[in-house]
Parts: structure tokens; sequence; C-alpha cells
């Protein structure tokens, strides 16, 4: 059954990272046209269009999306608790909370891994990549006020590691607020 949970549980969470990036990449306003940008629209389109039909955006938060990524980390538990108890289980409201924890640590999971590609690309690419630039929109709207504050020094450009110790702080900090469970999520 761990091979089955893995399987499961990796798949979901590709998929709640993609559709976390539909939501992320319509709040900064991202370009559309980008070869990657097309790949995360058209992967999410075939459920995220008829919702959007029924659910309107609040502001730049397309909330169809946002539903359905929600949605997603629900499904998941419930699956991994059909696997795990071979079918025998209730669902209760500690799925829906476990849904919006698994969320939050999605989509800061997905920073972390966006910033740790940007930084990668950054020594390889030389700003070339259609992905590196996509990625700089994501991530610049954070990372510019850490510059005005952090210059770069001696040529270093420090505003990522200073997010990176600042999610690596947010996440000890759920987890002392959650408890244990944040870790096993």
């Amino acid at each position: 059954m761990n091979s089955m949970s893995f399987l499961i549980s990796t798949l979901f969470d590709l998929y709640i990272m993609v559709v976390i990036l539909r939501i992320w990449l319509q709040a900064a306003r991202a370009d559309f046209y980008n070869p990657f940008s097309q790949f995360i629209v058209k992967a999410t389109q075939p459920v995220v269009a008829p919702l959007r039909r029924m659910i309107p955006s609040l502001g730049s938060i397309d909330m169809a999306t946002l539903l359905f990524a929600y949605v997603l980390c629900v499904a998941k538990y419930v699956v991994l608790v059909l696997i795990a108890s071979g079918g025998n289980f209730s669902f209760g409201v500690d799925f829906l909370f476990l849904g919006l924890l698994s969320l939050i640590k999605a989509a800061g999971g997905l920073l972390f891994w966006v910033l740790l590609i940007r930084a990668i690309l950054s020594w390889v690419s030389q700003g070339r990549s259609p992905i590196e630039y996509v990625f700089h929109q994501l991530t610049e709207p954070m990372l510019s006020p850490i510059r005005r504050i952090i210059p770069a020094m001696g040529g270093f450009d420090l505003s990522v590691l200073v997010l990176f110790i600042a999610l690596q702080f947010a996440n000890f900090l759920m987890g002392d607020l959650v408890g244990p469970i944040w870790y096993r999520l």
C-alpha cells in the first residue's frame, strides 16, 4: 500500500502545483503567450473553464481555480484514507481542514521550488529561457521589496536567500501553531 499511496500522493501534489501556478500566473499577470504559461492553462482548462462560468473572480484572484485546488487537496486525503483503510471511512470536517492546510503548504512549497529553479536558471541560462522569464514575473513582486532593504553585495543578490529564510520560518511557525500534522502533509 505504501507504493500506491506514494504514487497517488505524488500525482495529486504535481497537479495541485499546476493548478496553484495557474492562480499565481493570473494574479501576477504573467505573460499569457509564454509556452510555460500556455502549458499551465491547457493542463487546467478542461476543469477550470466550466467552473469559471459558475464562480466569479474576486479581484485578480480566480476563485474557481482556487476552489478547484482546494477540492483537489481534500480529494487527495479522501483517496489516501480510502486506500489505507480498505474502503472503510467516514467523511468529516477534518478532511476539509486537512485540505486547507495542504493547500497552504503546497503554495509555500511551490514558491520554494520556483525560487530555487529561478536561482539555478540564473546561473545557467543568462535570461534566454521562457520559463525563467515567467518565474521572474512570478517572484519579482516578492523579491524587489527585499532588494530595497538589502541591496546586492559584491554582485550577489541575497534577496532569494532572505525569502528562503522567511519561508522556512513560516514553515516552522505553522508547525508550532498547527502541530505535528503540519510536517506530515
